[in-house]
């Protein structure tokens, strides 16, 4: 821009120039022009210059006469580079007025304006009357209209009580515990109710067609209404279908008989009103009502939507909180909104119908089409969540219905989730910008594009991450099941009652986080990238501090490493009982560095892999018990061995046990010869995870049997025999009684 003005300004300099020079030295005009032609171009190019210079403000007054420069000063100045200019910005006042004093003046407007709207709503009536034109009185007029819509409406429930017998068939298969083929009598239930507002909509068009075919006043109210009611009707319809005031087997939503038979008549009166005064409102509008009228008649129509939408919340408040509350297990927030319906719904309608008089006050004549927007998005989401939740507990999901409860997500429910989510965005996207481009006029239609048009590609890339790792998940929660009591405690007291892990299992949680972490950082860099932001240099920065954390952490990196070596020689998994000899315990989970190991007694020991050393497993494929035993050393010993095989014989036929019990209980022999005992040793080769409980069990057995059979267990101590004199000795004659012969005195007693 300084270059052109600078390029018009030496333009107008050279011009000027020339006509003073030719002033002084006259010169003939170029050829085929007169001097007065040349004189009239060189003044119009002139002027054209000086006015453009002048809009764009580079043109200034001529300074006054300063004295001249000294000749060196003016040779110094020549030689520096003049500084540029300042930029002026013109910042230009706000237009309009303000807006509290324009919300001021549009409320006396429309206070001003009600009798004017009286004036025009009680010109309907007469406007109505084509009798002076050859047509129908108003009278007449409303008289046709009411019996069409009166028998639309009857003939939708005639037909709904025509085939109530086959609807009520249809209703007694659409439990869910039918699975699929109550998803397809509901489908058969929905079309039945839909022909019903099929008859509507024919009748409506038949009425149409045969008696206001023409363009006056008459035929196009008529047309708005018949319109109207089959728009109330198909609203209605979906309703219908999750309330089924009159099949409760078929009802979608967990509300009881009484209370969805009166929610049902209640939506039905308020969408009533609803489309009654929008048609009024058309009307209206066609007999030309004065804007300042309308804004009054929006107003007051704000105050009765209002009105109705509160007294639907509070007299609908039980089935709300019934309906909404059993929607909690697939949409807490909605669950939630069931619980705290009397504070949140009536708050949502005030501030809808605030806001609807707010725009018909300031003159926003967007403000109702995005409240109603606003509203049908708002119902279209509680619909959706109800039809997703009953579609999803008619099939294999973790709600109960075709099958019982599960504790885990099953592939419906994590589409559902998917396809919830992409639902929820888009509503959310267009009440964002219904409201922040049409109502508040935050930004302009072309900056609402400008934002949005990176944002959709990278939302759609965090969506697809989202996707990806639910998907992810869905697929490895298999081997993420929950802990039970583990082989260690096993080992200790025998109260286990599963086993340790898989080698997939333990390491899945490793597999998760790094899924997680690749997936999360894939869909941010995208995400980055759409937004215009060059993800070059982070990528870069993100090696270099790696390489800085590797040189800086070496025992990090050494216990990182070592991990990654333990788990690929499968030397340990999740509930295992180990000794690493630092510690010993069983494995109850590991991070990148780490791992821990719970003692039986409670303790839980965080060992980093680099100082794992070596690995002792108590709890891999089979284990061997091994115990001893004393008996008498009188015992038979091969007597004693078939009654130990016929106890392992028993314990193999324990459903309980006979799982466990890879080879069967039995004596192995003698292993040591006391003073005045045998040493027998007994074992059995189990599963890891609850030898303890089948050794107690042999244990009993033996106790219980043994000394029917003749065994007798050993007892510590030893046997002392008394010798007393003979009676001939005793001077006295007479015989002494015998003394007894103490039992069991123990080995420290004796001598």
């Amino acid at each position: 821009m300084n270059a052109l003005r600078m390029l018009a300004l030496a333009l107008t300099l050279a011009l000027g120039w020339g006509v003073s020079a030719q002033a002084q030295a006259p010169a003939s005009p170029p050829a085929g022009l007169s001097q007065d032609q040349f004189d009239s171009l060189v003044d119009a190019i002139s002027n054209s210059v000086s006015e453009k210079l002048k809009a764009e403000g580079a043109l200034a007054p001529a300074p006054a006469a300063a004295p001249a420069p000294a000749p060196a000063a003016s040779e110094s100045k020549a030689k520096s580079k003049a500084p540029p200019p300042p930029k002026i910005v013109r910042v230009e006042p706000k237009a309009g007025p303000d807006p509290f004093a324009a919300l001021i003046d549009g409320t006396v407007k429309v206070v001003n304006a009600l009798p004017m709207l009286g004036t025009e709503l009680a010109r309907i009536p007469s406007l109505l009357d084509q009798q002076t034109a050859g047509g129908r009185g108003a009278s007449a007029f409303l008289l046709l209209l009411c019996a069409v819509a009166v028998v639309a409406v009857a003939a939708e429930a005639l037909l709904r009580l025509l085939l109530h017998r086959f609807r009520a068939r249809l209703a007694a298969s659409t439990g869910a515990e039918y699975g699929g083929r109550s998803i397809a009598h509901l489908v058969g239930l929905a079309i039945l109710d839909g022909l019903g507002v099929l008859a509507v909509w024919l009748i409506c068009n038949a009425a149409t067609g045969a008696w206001f075919t023409g363009t006056t006043g008459q035929d196009r109210l008529a047309a708005a209404v018949l319109a109207g009611i089959f728009s109330w009707r198909l609203y209605i319809l979906l309703f219908r279908i999750i309330l089924q005031p009159e099949l409760p087997t078929a009802r979608l939503c967990t509300v009881d008989d009484r209370e969805a038979k009166a929610m049902y008549l209640r939506i039905s009166v308020v969408m009533l009103v609803i489309v009654l005064m929008r048609i009024l409102g058309q009307v209206l509008v066609a007999i030309r009502t004065p804007t300042d009228a309308l804004a009054a008649f929006q107003v007051l129509g704000g105050f009765l939507y209002l009105a109705a939408f509160l007294w639907l919340a509070f007299r609908s408040r039980v089935a709300a909180q019934q309906w909404f509350g059993g929607l909690r297990e697939l949409a807490p927030v909605i669950g939630g909104l069931g619980r705290r319906w009397i504070p949140i719904a009536p708050l949502f309608f005030i501030a809808l119908g605030v806001t609807l008089i707010y725009g018909a006050v300031s003159g926003s004549m967007h403000v109702g089409s995005a409240m109603v927007l606003t509203l049908n998005l708002v119902v279209g989401v509680l619909i959706f969540e109800t039809l997703m939740q009953a579609f999803v507990r008619r099939l294999d999901s973790q709600l109960a219905g075709r099958t019982p409860a599960s504790s885990t997500p099953k592939l419906p429910d994590v589409v559902a989730r998917c396809i919830r989510v992409a639902v929820l965005i888009g509503v959310t996207v267009l009440i964002a910008e219904s409201w922040v481009v049409q109502v508040l006029h935050l930004v302009s239609d072309n900056e609402w594009e400008q934002l949005t048009r990176s944002s959709r590609t990278a939302g759609v890339t965090l969506f697809v991450a989202f996707v990806a790792w639910e998907l992810f998940k869905y697929m490895t929660d298999p081997y993420m099941g929950a802990k039970t009591k583990d082989a260690a405690q096993a080992i200790a007291d025998g109260d286990a009652a599963t086993g340790p892990a898989s080698r997939l299992s333990t390491m899945m949680p490793l597999i998760r986080r790094t899924a997680a972490v690749l997936i999360i950082l894939i869909a941010v860099m995208i995400a980055l990238q759409d937004f215009g932001i060059n993800i070059t240099p982070l990528i870069a920065g993100a090696s270099v501090f790696g390489i800085a954390i590797s040189f800086g952490s070496q025992t990090l990196v050494k216990d990182i490493v070592s991990g990654l070596f333990y788990l690929s020689d499968d030397a340990f998994r999740v509930g295992e009982y180990i000794d690493c000899g630092k510690a010993k315990g069983t494995v109850e989970g590991f991070t990148l560095r780490s791992i821990k190991l719970r003692h039986q007694n409670g303790q839980v020991h965080t060992i980093p892999f680099g100082q794992l050393g070596q690995i002792t497993n108590f709890s891999r494929d089979w284990i061997t018990t091994k115990f001893n035993l004393r008996f008498a050393r009188d015992t038979d010993i091969e007597k004693l061995r078939k009654a130990s095989k016929k106890i392992g014989a028993e314990l193999m036929e324990m459903p309980a046990l006979a799982d466990q019990i890879l080879a069967p209980f039995k004596m192995q022999g003698v292993a040591d010869i006391t003073g005045n005992a045998i040493v027998v040793r007994f074992k059995f080769t189990a599963r890891p995870g609850n030898p303890a409980a089948i050794q107690r069990e042999a244990i009993k057995r033996m106790f219980s049997t043994f000394p029917a059979l003749g065994f007798e267990f050993a007892k510590d101590g030893a046997n002392v025999v008394v010798h007393t004199s003979s009676p001939s000795n005793d001077p006295g004659g007479e015989a002494l009684p015998p003394l007894p012969t103490p039992a069991n005195v123990p080995a420290a007693a004796v001598g």
